[in-house]
């Protein structure tokens, strides 16, 4: 196993390390893509990242069951792509606005599941895995208690990914900054 966990902000160029390292491998690749295209302004995000990468990566879209497209595409001799961790963590919260004050995504079965399972299958996988996420942390204070629930709970999710992973790298300005191994 090998689990390296990439941060950075929108267009740092976290993407396109996790893409370089994997190019490099010298392994086939397969993509785990987080999003959904549920406006035409994400459906043509979309379209670029598609264009942009190597005809011959497998790509695997999954807006929430992370764990098991992990366990379902690691392989020895592959290099597996997460982009991006935030994405699927925002898809589990779904609903969240609906909690009662004061909101918690701990209400949420959904998101205490798929996150248990990610956190404890990413030390069993094997193969090298790039997990994209971005850091949301660094921004303003969200106006709305749904935003500040969203940016704790993708601050709680880097933490523990980072615990985890054998190496972190933070990108800013395209540039990557070793944060372990």
């Amino acid at each position: 196993m090998s689990a390296h966990l990439i941060l950075g902000g929108a267009r740092s160029g976290k993407s396109r390390l996790a893409e370089t390292l994997a190019q490099d491998s010298g392994l086939p690749v397969t993509v785990i893509a987080t999003a959904e295209a549920l406006d035409p302004e994400m459906a043509e995000r979309i379209r670029r990242h598609r264009e942009d990468r190597p005809a011959a990566w497998r790509v695997v879209e999954t807006p929430v069951a992370l764990a098991q497209a992990l366990r379902d595409e690691a392989h020895e001799g592959r290099c597996v792509i997460v982009d991006c961790v935030t994405l699927w963590l925002m898809n589990l919260m779904v609903g969240a606005e609906l909690l009662p004050a004061p909101l918690d995504a701990h209400h949420l079965p959904r998101f205490l599941a798929e996150r248990t399972a990610l956190l404890d299958c990413v030390l069993q996988l094997p193969g090298p895995i790039l997990l994209v996420a971005n850091e949301v942390g660094l921004g303003l204070v969200p106006e709305t208690p749904l935003g500040r629930l969203f940016r704790d709970e993708a601050g709680r999710m880097n933490q523990a990914l980072a615990g985890l992973c054998e190496k972190v790298t933070f990108v800013a300005a395209g540039l990557p900054l070793a944060l372990k191994g």
